[in-house]
C-alpha cells in the first residue's frame, strides 16, 4: 500500500448495541437494493444526492496549501459532494466527501470519469489526478480524472479519536507477556477514545458506505458508469463497489489487490513469509554495498545487525535525536515499512535508516534524517492519530474481530520461531478486539467483472496468491503478472514500461488482453 510508512497500507472504534446493529443491517441492506435498482414509478430515496449540482471551485485553501496550489496550477478544480451519513436514513444527517477533477481534453474520444483510490484503508486520494496524469500520458485526455478523499479522510468530513501513540495497526506485541499487556491496554484505550469521540458515526465509517458514496459521485457527475483505478485496499473497495452496483463499472484496474477473504484487521497476517523473504533480499542488496552502509559484508551479517538492533530496543528503547525513543513495539514497523519495494532507491532508504539504528543500538548519539524523522513522527506521536483513527474505524467497522485477548498472545508466541521480526507484529492484538460487532456483515463477492488485475509475484503486502484467487473468482478479468518483483503498487509506481503500457492500452481501448499477460521485473 502506498504511503509512509508503507504497510498496507494504513484506518478503531465502537459501535451500536447488538440489537440495534441487527436492525440497522437489515435496513441498510434494503437501502442498498433500492440504491442499486430503483424501479420506475418508485421515489428514489437518494434523488436529492444523485441530482445535486456540484460547485466546482479552486482547490487551494490558502497560501500554504501546497496540494491545492498544485491542483490549481495543473488546471484542476475541486468540489464537495453531499452524501448521507446512514444510507438507511437518507433524510437524516449528511456529510461531505471532497473531490478533485482534471477534465478530459480529448472530447472526441472522451470515456467518462476515472475515479482513483490510493489504498490504506483511509488513504487520501485527492492528489491522484496529479500523480497519475503523467503515467497515463495521452490516455488522461480521454477521462475526467477524479480524486476522492473517502468519507472522514483528508478534506472530507473529519474523524480523529485523539490518540497520541502513533499508529495503532503497525505495532508489535513485544518480547514477553508484560510487553504484550501494554499492547492490550493501548488497543483498549484507542477503542474507548474513539467511542467517546465519535460513537455516533462509527457504524457508518465502512467500505460499503464508501462504495455507496462512489455511486452518489457517479450520479452527481452525470455518468452512467465509473471507470476505476484502485491500489491495495483500493482494490477491495473496487470489488465492493462492483458487487453493490452491478453494471456500473466501465474500465477497472485493481493493482496489488487482495480478495475479500484476506481482508482483515491484522493487515500482515499471512504475509509473514513474503516479508521475511523481502528482508533477506534487502540484506543481500545491502551486503553488496557494505562499503557504503557498513552493515555487514554478507547477508547473514546484515541480518545479524538487524537482530542486534531489535534486541537492543527490547532491552531499552533506542534514542533517536532529542525527540524520539524507539521501542520494541514500534521498531518492527519501521523496518517492515521499508520492505514494500525492491527498487534501489527504496532499499537505500532502508539501509540508511538501519545504519542510524545500528549506531543508536550501540548507544551512540544519532540524528534522524528528515525522512526518518517524518516516519518516527507518524509512528510515535499524535501526528499518526488521524490516519490511525480512520484506519481503525474502517477495518473494525468492516470485519468482526473478537478472538479473546489470550488468543493473540498464543499466536504471537507460535509465530516467533518462523518469523521473529514480522510474526509478533502480524499476530498482535488490534483495537478491533474491543468493538461491538459491525453494523453490516462483510461483503460477499460472488460476481464476475471484466477488470485488469495487476500483481507482482513477490508482493510482500498483498500476496500474489490472493491475486490468483481473485482472478479465479472473476473469469472475465485478466491478471497482469510482474514476475520476480518484490513490489507493492506497480502501475506508475514501479517505473516498468511494460506494466504502464499494458494498463494504458486497456484504459485507452477498454479491451482486455485475450490471455493473462506478464511483464518482467
Amino acid at each position: 500500500m502506498p504511503g509512509a510508512p508503507s504497510v498496507p497500507g494504513m484506518s478503531t472504534t465502537r459501535y451500536v448495541k447488538v440489537l440495534a446493529a441487527c436492525a440497522a443491517a437489515l435496513a441498510v441492506t434494503a437501502s442498498a437494493v433500492t440504491t442499486a435498482t430503483a424501479t420506475a414509478g418508485d421515489r428514489d430515496p437518494l434523488a436529492r444526492f444523485h441530482g445535486q449540482d456540484l460547485d466546482w471551485h479552486a482547490c487551494a485553501l490558502g497560501e500554504d496549501d501546497e496540494l491545492g496550489t498544485a491542483l490549481d496550477a495543473a488546471g484542476a478544480d475541486c468540489a464537495d459532494v453531499t452524501v448521507p451519513l446512514d444510507y438507511a436514513d437518507p433524510d437524516g444527517r449528511t456529510l461531505t466527501v471532497a473531490l478533485s477533477r482534471l477534465k478530459a481534453t480529448d472530447t472526441a474520444h472522451r470515456v467518462g470519469p476515472l475515479l482513483f483510490n490510493d489504498g490504506g484503508p483511509a488513504g487520501p486520494s485527492l492528489h491522484m489526478p496529479l500523480t497519475k496524469a503523467e503515467v497515463l500520458g495521452d490516455v488522461a485526455d480521454r477521462f475526467d480524472l477524479i480524486g476522492m478523499d473517502p468519507r472522514f479522510v483528508g478534506r472530507s468530513t473529519p474523524l480523529d479519536c485523539g490518540w497520541d501513540h502513533g499508529s495503532a495497526f503497525m505495532r508489535s506485541a513485544g518480547s514477553d507477556l508484560a510487553a504484550y499487556r501494554t499492547e492490550v491496554a493501548a488497543a483498549r484505550d484507542m477503542a474507548e477514545r474513539c467511542e467517546r469521540a465519535h460513537g455516533d458515526v462509527l457504524p457508518y465509517v465502512t467500505t460499503r458506505n464508501t462504495a455507496r458514496d462512489m455511486d452518489v459521485i457517479r450520479a452527481a457527475l452525470g455518468a452512467d458508469t465509473l471507470s476505476y483505478l484502485g491500489y491495495s485496499y483500493g482494490g477491495y473497495l473496487g470489488q465492493v463497489y462492483s458487487q453493490l452496483f452491478p453494471g456500473r463499472t466501465d474500465r477497472m484496474v485493481l493493482d496489488s489487490a487482495n480478495p475479500p477473504e484476506r481482508y482483515r484487521p491484522n493487515l500482515l497476517r499471512g504475509a509473514e513469509a513474503a516479508n521475511d523473504a523481502a528482508l533477506r533480499a534487502w540484506a543481500s542488496w545491502t551486503a553488496a554495498r557494505h562499503g557504503t552502509y557498513g552493515l555487514g559484508a554478507t547477508r547473514q551479517r546484515v541480518l545479524a545487525t538487524v537482530e542486534r538492533i531489535a534486541d537492543a530496543a527490547a532491552e531499552e528503547p533506542l534514542r533517536i535525536g532529542d525527540t524520539y525513543t524507539l521501542d520494541e513495539h514500534v521498531l518492527p514497523a519501521l523496518l517492515v515499512g521499508g520492505l514494500a519495494s525492491d527498487l534501489d532507491a527504496r532499499r537505500a532508504d532502508l539501509a540508511a535508516t538501519v545504519r542510524v539504528l545500528a549506531r543508536a543500538a550501540d548507544r551512540e548519539p544519532v540524528e534522524p534524517s528528515e525522512a526518518l524523522a517524518g516516519q518516527l513522527e507518524f509512528l510515535l506521536t499524535g501526528a499518526g492519530s488521524g490516519p490511525s483513527s480512520r484506519m481503525a474505524a474502517i477495518l473494525c467497522g468492516d470485519v468482526a474481530e473478537r478472538q479473546g485477548v489470550a488468543s493473540y498472545w498464543r499466536a504471537v508466541e507460535a509465530s516467533r520461531a518462523r518469523s521473529p521480526l514480522t510474526g509478533p507484529m502480524a499476530e498482535n492484538i488490534t483495537p478491533c478486539e474491543f468493538w461491538e460487532r459491525p453494523a453490516e456483515a462483510p461483503t460477499v463477492i460472488d460476481n464476475d467483472v471484466p477488470a485488469l488485475l495487476v500483481s507482482a509475484t513477490g508482493d510482500p503486502r498483498t500476496l500474489y496468491s490472493g491475486a490468483l484467487a481473485l482472478r479465479e473468482q472473476w473469469p472475465s478479468a485478466r491478471l497482469l503478472t510482474v514476475t520476480g518483483a518484490r513490489q507493492h503498487g506497480l502501475y506508475g509506481e514501479y517505473g516498468n514500461a511494460c506494466v504502464d503500457g499494458r494498463v494504458n492500452a486497456y484504459l485507452r481501448t477498454g479491451r482486455l488482453p485475450a490471455h493473462d499477460p506478464a511483464c518482467r521485473a
